[in-house]
């Protein structure tokens, strides 16, 4: 989704930067602040949502241990609930629950009440340097375009090697997702296509020569 994000944004703002008839060094300072900014801003906002939540887990882990402290057998017996919910007779899930918070109670609490578990304990940093990178990748490749590119074909392989890219991108995600492929992949070209198409229109209609 970062890697879409990056290709879209970064490739429609090349497009409606070159559509206004700038020179090359306009076009390729704005694809690049793009590429900057974007994985910034994907960066800033992935981190904060994620300290959020990591926040919201130790606040939860907090109370599960007081919670253990002070009644202790009202945690047990919703331990014991849980598992008679997953499907053991109620013999069974008792000996399971006490069993479990012997050797970890609070992390089978954690685990099996609030569906907290080691590896998905929020990591805020980890998540904000993933989604940087996933945008700058995706972004990488209209700048190299706007760079290397004869200047009056930059608009047209800038459009196609998105798209093509786009497609690819969303049949993988598709495929990876267990969703129709065809259809992963046309959505994702559509709404590239329109957000470039409308980006280069307003270039077109506002722009002036720098």
């Amino acid at each position: 989704m970062g890697a879409n994000d990056g290709l879209i944004s970064t490739s429609s703002l090349a497009v409606g930067v070159a559509a206004a008839n700038s020179a090359r060094p306009a076009i390729l300072i704005a694809a690049f602040a793009g590429l900057v900014a974007g994985a910034l801003s994907m960066a800033a906002g992935e981190y904060v949502s994620v300290s959020s939540q990591a926040d919201t887990e130790k606040a939860d882990t907090e109370r599960e241990r007081r919670e253990l402290v002070d009644q202790p057998e009202f945690e047990l017996q919703e331990l014991t609930d849980i598992y008679k919910g997953r499907g053991l007779d109620d013999d069974l899930a008792g000996k399971v629950a006490a069993q479990l918070m012997d050797h970890d109670a609070i992390g089978t609490h954690l685990r099996d009440e609030l569906g907290i578990t080691e590896t998905s304990i929020a990591q805020p940093l980890q998540a904000a340097v993933a989604s940087a990178a996933a945008f700058a990748v995706g972004a990488a490749l209209p700048v190299i375009i706007v760079a290397l590119v004869p200047l009056e074909h930059i608009s047209t392989v800038v459009v196609v090697s998105a798209l093509l890219l786009l497609v690819l991108l969303g049949a993988l995600a598709a495929r990876l997702g267990g969703a129709p492929i065809v259809k992963g992949a046309v959505r994702v070209a559509f709404w590239g296509a329109t957000a470039m198409g409308l980006t280069f229109l307003v270039g077109r209609i506002f722009g002036t020569t720098v």
